[in-house]
């Protein structure tokens, strides 16, 4: 199993002045521990479960092309980007930009967009439910038409773009992997089956449930149920001294005897330099063996 860093708050200790520096020194530091991915919400505004919506909200890509340059081996993602806030022809290109100015580290984590209060507040396109589904697959067809260099004419319900020119093309062959977060039964792990390279579900009492339904949506399409990386958003507290490493340890053993591959969250005082310290001694070389 694989370890994923999430990092949803930016409200620091010090302040907005400090948050540079102490970004940096967590993804480094996390970078150099052995984390798989790192990874930010794309959202504009705090959410509901972490704090008000006036506490400090950095927007997704500017953050991720910094944390570009100022780390070297982890892939870099949101999760996930709302399939709303931005057009699929730009959002290729802005995934592809990523990857080449990274190295070939970027991922398109992607899904429905649910924040109408954010989107309402600043005037960003939110239409129902059943549309952003709609264009959630037509702005998956249109990024691997991109990335696989199909120079031409795309047109859906929703999206009409002249000439789907690419250039540079991505250095992640034949495309930065798409992770499609959330555990909608019925439309979400359909296109997870039919496009994605990874999922991101909730871990919770339905979870196996779910992994058996993917599996279900992999027999429809075709295609091979182990193709599909198998990722869970988890919560990592550690405990102040590391008390609880092997505890979160056991629950991650549990996690890999059903598939899952990546434990993806946020850590509890994750700005503390000790944690990640912790993370590199004692749970990134204990989880690699699960």
């Amino acid at each position: 199993m694989r370890l994923g860093l999430h990092i949803p708050d930016f409200t620091t200790p010090d302040g907005a002045p400090a948050l540079r520096d102490r970004l940096v020194a967590v993804s480094s530091a996390a970078d150099q521990a052995g984390i798989d991915r790192i990874s930010v919400m794309d959202h504009v505004w705090q959410i509901g479960h972490i704090g008000p919506p006036e506490h400090e909200m950095l927007e997704a890509y500017t953050t991720l092309g910094y944390l570009a340059a100022r780390t070297e081996h982890a892939s870099l993602m949101t999760l996930v980007t709302g399939v709303t806030y931005r057009s699929p022809g730009l959002l290729a290109k802005i995934v592809t930009t990523l990857d080449v100015l990274s190295g070939g580290r970027a991922w398109l984590g992607i899904g429905a967009a649910w924040n109408e209060e954010e989107s309402r507040g600043l005037g960003l396109f939110f239409p129902p439910l059943a549309e952003r589904y709609e264009r959630l697959e037509e702005t998956l067809q249109i990024c691997l038409q991109m990335w696989a260099g199909e120079d031409r004419h795309y047109e859906g319900r929703h999206y009409e773009l002249a000439r789907t020119l690419n250039s540079p093309q991505s250095l992640t062959r034949p495309h930065p992997p798409i992770l499609i977060g959330g555990s909608g039964e019925k439309k979400t792990l359909r296109l997870v089956a039919r496009y994605a390279q990874a999922c991101n579900l909730w871990n919770d009492e339905h979870l196996e449930h779910r992994l058996e339904v993917l599996r279900e949506h992999c027999a429809r399409e075709g295609r091979p149920y182990d193709e599909i990386q198998k990722t869970v958003s988890y919560r990592f507290d550690l405990g102040e001294r590391g008390e609880r490493v092997n505890e979160i340890v056991d629950d991650l053993g549990r996690l890999a005897g059903l598939g899952i591959e990546v434990a993806h969250g946020g850590f509890a005082r994750v700005w503390e330099p000790r944690t990640m310290e912790i993370v590199a001694e004692e749970l990134v070389p204990a989880v690699s063996k699960l």
